[in-house]
């Protein structure tokens, strides 16, 4: 794909999208929770065995919102993903629980906010390598794994990735009509003359 990139647009910069790197933070803070939960269900599994031996009754440990600590982490996936101030007010509590009981969701948390903040909110590339040199020092001193590796890939990658601060450019377009071509090609079910399928795609959305 890279060299048919440089042959067709020779003069063109190659930008990585901003979904793709802030996805990898996403996913990052989503990794940490899971973790926790399968903890959780653990300690809860082990507890209800050893209330079983001594022959008496379990009873679940229930938090300030009415959650089970497994509960409290299943719940909070989607809170994650959305920026505090769009939480609604049992998210907000959820939240308030989760960050006391877990404080290396919270830091994760913050540390994926604050990579969607410099997207959102710088227009210069000299001011975009800044902000994320200074996030690459907050990775390094939080030290989890998942969040190291993204900020490696960013290092690796940072000139494509400080492209998008140009003009701001995603592949957004490209894969709306990536989308169109695979919900066409479903409804013809299955392709046998390329040609006439290219033809088709031509008369239909050039």
């Amino acid at each position: 794909m890279n060299l048919i990139s440089k042959k067709s647009f020779p003069y063109a910069s190659k930008v990585i999208d901003r979904f793709h790197v802030q996805k990898l933070a996403f996913d990052a803070v989503q990794e940490i929770r899971i973790r926790h939960r399968w903890e959780a269900i653990d300690n809860e599994n082990k507890a209800i065995q050893i209330a079983k031996k001594e022959q008496t009754k379990y009873f679940h440990q229930i938090l300030d919102n009415g959650d089970t600590p497994k509960q409290l982490l299943a719940r909070s996936r989607y809170l994650l993903f959305k920026s505090a101030s769009k939480w609604t007010e049992s998210q907000k509590k959820r939240a308030v629980i989760l960050f006391k009981q877990y404080p290396d969701i919270k830091v994760s948390y913050e540390l994926s906010q604050k990579l969607s903040w410099i997207y959102e909110s710088t227009d210069n590339k000299a001011f975009a390598l800044t902000r994320l040199a200074n996030w690459h020092e907050k990775v390094r001193q939080a030290n989890f794994k998942t969040f190291n590796i993204i900020s490696k890939t960013i290092e690796l990658n940072y000139r494509d990735i400080l492209n998008y601060f140009d003009n701001r450019s995603t592949n957004a377009s490209a894969e709306s009509f990536n989308a169109k071509i695979k919900g066409f090609r479903t409804q013809l079910k299955g392709v046998r003359k390329v040609d006439f399928f290219m033809f088709r795609l031509q008369k239909l959305f050039a």
